[in-house]
């Protein structure tokens, strides 16, 4: 048990019996703990396999490269309509997590497999993204917020341009791209705390 996220558990409000029955079930699979985009990650030898994160509707196990897994349960969820990789399993109830121990073992055990073998996920590339005008000039008349967006993974550029050129409106895209500078500023994701 990592002492860091000990102290994530200690703290946490929301789903706090499931997310220690997921812990328990990832830890039993010799999984390495450590605390990673603030939430508590497990993986082997170096590679991510799962996190776990809180939301208020369900409490979930993300597996990095979900979409790999057989999913003979119907577990698996996609998390969005632009989620290309990770796969999560919901829960709501500590109860329904002790019962599904055996599954969930095997889906990790699955993961790690897919690890040792050294399987990667083919993607499709994505068009190159096209970012509204209101961005590209937010962009131009600020260097600072252009070198922090710059240095974003692809992944949180990708995100940031969705919510971006998701609005209808000028006026709206300009007022998100005013939001999400600071946490553009700070190199953090639209997500992440």
């Amino acid at each position: 048990m990592n002492p860091q996220v000990n102290k994530y558990f200690e703290r946490a409000r929301v789903w706090p019996e499931e997310m220690s029955a997921l812990r328990t079930i990832l830890l039993d699979c010799d999984l390495t703990e450590e605390l990673k985009w603030g939430k508590p990650c497990y993986s082997f030898q170096g590679k991510n396999i799962a996190i776990i994160q809180g939301f208020k509707a369900y409490c979930a196990l993300l597996f990095f490269k979900g979409v790999l897994l057989r999913d003979d349960q119907h577990l698996l969820v996609k998390t969005g309509e632009h989620t290309r990789v990770g796969r999560q399993m919901r829960f709501t109830g500590a109860r329904e997590i002790i019962k599904l121990k055996p599954h969930l073992k095997a889906y990790i055990h699955e993961a790690v497999d897919l690890e040792k073998a050294g399987v990667q996920v083919e993607v499709e590339k994505l068009p190159s993204l096209v970012f509204p005008m209101e961005l590209t000039a937010a962009l131009k008349s600020n260097p600072a917020l252009k070198k922090a967006f710059n240095a974003l993974t692809p992944g949180r550029q990708r995100a940031y341009h969705l919510y971006f050129s998701d609005a209808k409106q000028a006026k709206t895209r300009i007022a998100r791209i005013e939001k999400m500078t600071p946490r553009i500023l700070e190199g953090k994701g639209i997500n992440d705390r």
